[in-house]
């Protein structure tokens, strides 16, 4: 995918990325509640569906020959490989929706979120924290959808993950859902608010402000 295809977007391309257990799924719930304008993107896994989970909205779920055939055909952003599965963002759908002036929200690890920076380099991207390692491994023993060897292997991961934090440009802790949900909406609202990005969605508004002073000059 041509980088220069995402070098200037109306919409904003929000990342968000977390180990798992960190909270990070009920965080994108909440900040879609508050925020509903905000479209999810729903990526592309092999990985089997889990309870209460539904294809198309969760996740699109494929088989590896699918997933390999639209992976040559160029259609991913980006795609990792985590814990014996595949996971990918249509590439196409990204582009249509922020060129249109739509924002998006990506809920990606940071193996995905590190191939959308390159070729989308204002992304706005966010880390998701547990406030500790024992606070995470209870969430996952809770939510009870991983059997114990699994939980293993993700505990055992976890430091490598963490230490991928410096690479974004937020990071927020998740010791108070309530607090946490408020820092993500404030900084998908502040970024919405930057100046580059209020230029191109608010041309004409700008110009008729400024056209004044350029004639006096």
């Amino acid at each position: 995918m041509d980088s220069r295809l995402f070098s200037v977007s109306l919409g904003c391309l929000f990342v968000l990325a977390a180990p798992s257990g960190a909270g990070k799924t009920s965080l994108v719930h909440a900040l879609l509640a508050r925020e509903p304008s905000i479209r999810l993107s729903v990526s592309y896994t092999t990985r089997q569906p889990r309870q209460g989970e539904e294809n198309g909205v969760h996740y699109h779920f494929v088989d590896q020959a699918y997933f390999d055939e639209l992976s040559r055909a160029g259609e991913f952003l980006e795609s990792a490989h985590v814990y014996g599965n595949w996971y990918a963002t249509s590439a196409t759908w990204i582009k249509s929706q922020i060129e249109s002036g739509q924002d998006v929200l990506l809920e990606i690890d940071w193996q995905g979120a590190k191939q959308v920076r390159k070729l989308f380099p204002d992304s706005i991207q966010i880390f998701i924290l547990p406030p500790s390692l024992v606070s995470l491994q209870e969430r996952l023993e809770k939510r009870g959808q991983d059997s114990a060897d699994v939980i293993s292997r993700r505990m055992d991961n976890v430091r490598e993950e963490f230490c991928h934090y410096v690479d974004f440009d937020y990071v927020i802790i998740n010791q108070n859902f309530t607090t946490a949900t408020a820092d993500l909406v404030a900084i998908v609202r502040s970024a919405r608010l930057r100046a580059p990005r209020q230029h191109i969605r608010h041309a004409r508004l700008l110009r008729e402000l400024i056209a004044p002073i350029i004639s006096e000059d």
